[in-house]
């Protein structure tokens, strides 16, 4: 039998071993290390283990019997039956350290208002109930050419083992061929004049995003947010200290106003959550007041990669003439789930400071494989071929959501049009009780989504909600069968 106990750190202490024993498997059950049913080694397995008479382990088994901490059997063994408070269910109060810096203390303290509607509900959907996800985030990985990238993968990987390889571990901005393939790819496919010195690799947009923050923000900085708009980045700015000013957007993204702030963040090319477009007079708009006050725009382009009908217009970036843009750009919609890379377009005013600051927590890459096999694919064409695949069967699936949304629940909901992406927003047209109840219901049948809500802007009293699908993941037949079951639930 596998058996430890820290007999032995007892021993040191103790003046018998009988003693060191006894205290050291009776610490170990009240500290939870031995819990309740566990079975303990027979009088002669444990001393044969810790080099001990049976006489001196039955003794201590006796003992601890006695106090109610072991019970045993003939021909059963001996299993410890004590259940400490907490293994009830009532734990002992904890004294809480106060250490947390300010910037950790509003962390924890947005984490704990953080809650999810499905996430209480879900628990309740049992005896069989079909669940359909619309709330699941990312790419659908069942056509994923997972062949090719493991090729790939194995390949770089040998390559990594090379000697010459190994002392070329990439800077801190990320690995070198990446950079430039990242660089080449946006000039042809969103007309980016970057170059490859201007380009930071992140794990993920959101690492991007909180550096900047780190940067750019002081505690009391004002910083403008879309709303409805990106709760992850919220908190980032929040956490930092900064007070966001948020402000409302329409059917042609956020308006622009003459807001006293350092940071602007904006989804110009899909709004999220709603989609919209930001138009050309607006984008301009939003330029000349950065320039006005000195000031920055974080530029999030998400998910408009996947763009099922009409033209893009351009991003922000492309018009950006006094290098007031950080364009941030993500594979975490294109690749594998856990696949998280992302990237940075800077101004090249700005590439030694953002160096520096990323070097404080990352000082070379920690994804290198991942990041070299990604820009060999860039390189070789995989990584848009991938793509076109990719858009015909997110485009099928777009459509298809698209009409049943219309069809079957467009007395519900307002959708808002779109042309680009991988959900489908909509505003709830009734009540905010009505909208909880259908929701509830939905839930409770195993259907979700995700959902935004706002104060309505005539008396500052009501709240408006919105909903957003996610389809990537989910079956062609599975997004059916979700549409029809909400529609049949309505608010029964």
């Amino acid at each position: 039998m596998q058996f430890h106990i820290p007999y032995y750190s007892y021993l040191a202490q103790c003046s018998s071993k009988r003693l060191a024993l006894y205290q050291a498997i009776r610490d170990c059950i009240t500290s939870q290390v031995l819990v309740m049913e566990t079975k303990l080694p027979s009088s002669r397995e444990l001393a044969a283990l810790y080099g001990l008479s049976r006489g001196t382990v039955s003794e201590v088994y006796a003992m601890l019997a006695s106090e109610g901490y072991i019970t045993s059997g003939v021909g059963r063994g001996t299993f410890v039956s004590f259940q400490s408070p907490k293994q009830k269910g009532n734990e002992f109060p904890r004294q809480e350290l106060h250490l947390l810096s300010d910037w950790g203390v509003r962390l924890k303290e947005l984490q704990e208002q953080q809650t999810e509607p499905s996430e209480k509900i879900k628990v309740q959907i049992g005896g069989g109930q079909r669940a359909v996800n619309f709330q699941e985030f990312g790419p659908g990985i069942q056509a994923f050419p997972d062949k090719e990238w493991n090729r790939c993968l194995y390949a770089q990987a040998r390559l990594l083992t090379n000697g010459e390889r190994r002392s070329r571990m990439g800077s801190t901005l990320g690995d070198e061929a990446l950079r430039d393939s990242i660089a080449q790819y946006l000039r042809r496919a969103r007309g980016i004049a970057a170059k490859a010195s201007q380009i930071v690799i992140f794990n993920g947009s959101k690492q991007a995003l909180a550096l900047a923050a780190h940067l750019f923000i002081n505690p009391g900085d004002h910083v403008v947010v879309e709303s409805p708009g990106y709760r992850g980045v919220i908190d980032v700015f929040r956490a930092q200290g900064g007070r966001c000013i948020h402000a409302p957007i329409d059917g042609q993204g956020i308006i622009p106003d003459k807001w006293k702030a350092k940071l602007l963040f904006v989804t110009p090319n899909r709004q999220f959550p709603t989609g919209a477009v930001l138009n050309m007079e607006r984008r301009q708009q939003l330029l000349a007041w950065a320039s006005e006050n000195n000031a920055l725009i974080l530029e999030d382009d998400y998910d408009s990669v996947f763009r099922h009908r009409g033209k893009s217009l351009e991003p922000l970036k492309v018009l950006d003439s006094e290098g007031r843009v950080i364009y941030i750009g993500s594979f975490s919609n294109t690749l594998l789930p856990h696949i998280r890379i992302g990237y940075a377009v800077l101004p090249s005013s700005l590439v030694e400071v953002f160096a520096s600051a990323k070097a404080a927590f990352e000082p070379s890459p920690s994804n290198l494989l991942e990041q070299r096999t990604l820009a060999s694919w860039m390189n070789n064409g995989q990584y848009e071929r991938h793509l076109r695949r990719m858009k015909r069967i997110y485009g099928r699936k777009f459509k298809l959501l698209r009409e049943l949304l219309t069809a079957k629940l467009s007395s519900w909901f307002q959708w808002v049009e779109g042309d680009a992406g991988l959900s489908i927003f909509g505003w709830w047209n009734g009540t905010a009780d009505q909208y909880v109840q259908f929701r509830s219901n939905c839930l409770a049948a195993g259907i979700m989504w995700s959902e935004t809500c706002i104060e309505e802007q005539a008396d500052g009293n009501g709240i408006r909600y919105g909903a957003y699908f996610y389809f990537p993941r989910l079956s062609e037949e599975e997004i059916v069968y979700g549409v029809n079951r909400m529609q049949a639930i309505g608010l029964d």
